[in-house]
């Protein structure tokens, strides 16, 4: 699709701009959703793959910022996940997409986990509890493949497990996983890179709209939202998410 097509669906970096403005706000870059969108207005595989990873990154790299900023960055918890995800997202992007049956096991799981974040106690009533090394770098693994192969960062699978196995509470789980998703985006983006692809070029129209969305979802998920109320989006992001792997 070339960058004056884009004319043709005025509506399309709106639908962009709100998708950057509600992941942001739980740590998230928007890559399900954008992916989604672009997948309904009938763009090619090729192209929305490097599309969806290079506004993922810019928008995770915003979101970052902001919470850590407030302080809810966990470097401890972060670096074990992220040494395991960035060879095996490189090795995911370089790889062909899975199979419809599988992209429909993950839509699957993230119902799940967007009913289980919805039914959530207060953090306060819960004891968080520190993970296993091996099990982060385990994670980290499986995640960092699933993103790669899928165009994503992985935060969607990441930060409901960070909460719902109370290793973190909501707003260090957006944090870690805004780094994450930052790193893995980058990393399947080489990955798809290096085999001699190239970014389309209305990616760069795209970028600042996304990024200025970034700047006001992260700005009220992480000073503004209570933690409920961030678990409550994050449910959200998980649905849409979810609709995405069911409609490409």
């Amino acid at each position: 699709m070339p960058a004056t097509e884009l004319l043709v669906h005025p509506w399309l970096p709106l639908a962009f701009l709100l998708a950057a403005v509600l992941y942001a706000s739980v740590g998230h870059g928007g890559a399900s959703a954008y992916l989604a969108v672009m997948g309904l207005v009938g763009m090619a595989p090729a192209e929305m793959k490097p599309i969806a990873l290079t506004l993922n990154a810019g928008v995770s790299l915003v979101a970052l910022a902001a919470f850590a900023r407030a302080g809810h960055f966990n470097f401890g918890l972060f670096w074990p996940l992220v040494v395991a995800s960035v060879p095996a997202a490189f090795v995911g992007g370089w790889l062909e997409s899975p199979e419809p049956v599988f992209k429909l096991i993950l839509a699957v799981a993230l119902v799940f986990g967007a009913w289980r974040l919805t039914f959530r106690r207060a953090e306060e009533e819960f004891v968080i509890h520190d993970p296993n090394r091996g099990v982060l770098l385990g994670l980290g693994l499986v995640i960092g493949l699933l993103s790669g192969l899928i165009g994503i960062g992985g935060g969607i699978f990441l930060t409901p497990l960070l909460i719902l196995f109370r290793w973190a509470p909501a707003k260090p789980a957006a944090a870690i996983s805004a780094a994450f998703i930052f790193a893995n985006s980058l990393s399947g983006l080489c990955g798809f890179l290096v085999k001699g692809q190239s970014v389309p070029s209305h990616t760069w129209i795209l970028l600042p709209v996304v990024l200025g969305g970034a700047w006001l979802g992260s700005g009220w998920g992480s000073r503004r939202f209570r933690s409920l109320t961030l678990q409550r989006a994050l449910a959200i992001v998980l649905v849409v998410a979810a609709a995405k792997f069911v409609i490409i």
